[in-house]
């Protein structure tokens, strides 16, 4: 579904700052995989992910979603794969739009521009369904600005944004670490229940080793932009807290609070 086949990343080539993000890595998703990303800070987690997305161009190697080769695809043309929630509650939406005319767009990802858009009457019921589901009072808000609504809020429709007319490959980016803990596992569990329903491919990126462990089927740890570990099935389920600390430990890498507990 997803193939990465050695790819690699360098910023400010030939400078100082000289930094290799991504070294050689490969990765082949199947679909309905879940799986969790974790990684100290300049592991590449998020460099693999935008490069995944189209926003860094690769240096060398292939991306492949559901067998196109997407490797030269801009960004904005691998949005008709791609679903994404970033972790900044403002990005993704329009903030000074409705509810409704960010569903509305988010229902046309992929297609081609058009001088006019609007939304039917059907759509606008499908809209209220879906929000209703969220078990967040949002079908009565459509009419709303998204500025004007919570963080919690906001990642909750991003979420459905990214998911309304199911992609291929769902990205999340930390997407609950700028919420309070309360907030940040509402959305989890509506994340689980929207992956679970839809039966998405997704790839998160988390700092919260208990998270990671939670959620998905599937586990990789990367440290210098490379994979460390990859723990898949029945090895994850049995795999502890301690036994990540121990795989970091021997990287060489610390970790800090946020990673270990969340």
């Amino acid at each position: 579904m997803l193939r990465v086949d050695g790819i690699s990343k360098t910023f400010f080539a030939g400078t100082v700052n000289e930094k290799l993000a991504l070294n050689n890595v490969s990765l082949e998703m199947r679909p309905g995989d879940f799986i969790t990303v974790i990684g100290g800070n300049g592991a590449g987690k998020s460099t693999l992910m935008n490069s995944i997305a189209g926003v860094f161009k690769i240096d060398r190697g292939k991306i492949y979603i559901d067998d196109v080769d997407v490797t030269d695809m801009p960004e904005h043309e691998r949005a008709a794969y791609i679903g994404r929630v970033f972790q900044d509650p403002m990005l993704g939406t329009a903030s000074g739009m409705m509810v409704e005319e960010n569903l509305a767009m988010a229902a046309r990802r992929g297609q081609k521009l058009q001088l006019r858009w609007g939304f039917r009457d059907d759509e606008f019921a499908e809209f209220k369904e879906k929000l209703a589901k969220l078990d967040l009072g949002l079908e009565d808000r459509l009419k709303s600005r998204m500025g004007t609504l919570s963080g919690g809020q906001r990642q909750a429709i991003t979420l459905l944004m990214a998911t309304l007319r199911k992609p291929k490959l769902l990205l999340l980016d930390e997407h609950t670490a700028a919420l309070d803990p309360k907030t940040a596992e509402k959305v989890l569990a509506l994340t689980r229940r929207v992956v679970e329903e839809n039966g998405l491919t997704t790839l998160m990126i988390t700092h919260n080793m208990r998270d990671a462990l939670r959620f998905g089927n599937r586990l990789l740890m990367l440290n210098d932009g490379e994979i460390l570990l990859d723990i898949q099935g029945g090895e994850k389920a049995k795999t502890t807290i301690h036994d990540l600390l121990d795989a970091f430990e021997h990287s060489g890498k610390e970790v800090s609070d946020r990673m270990a507990l969340g």
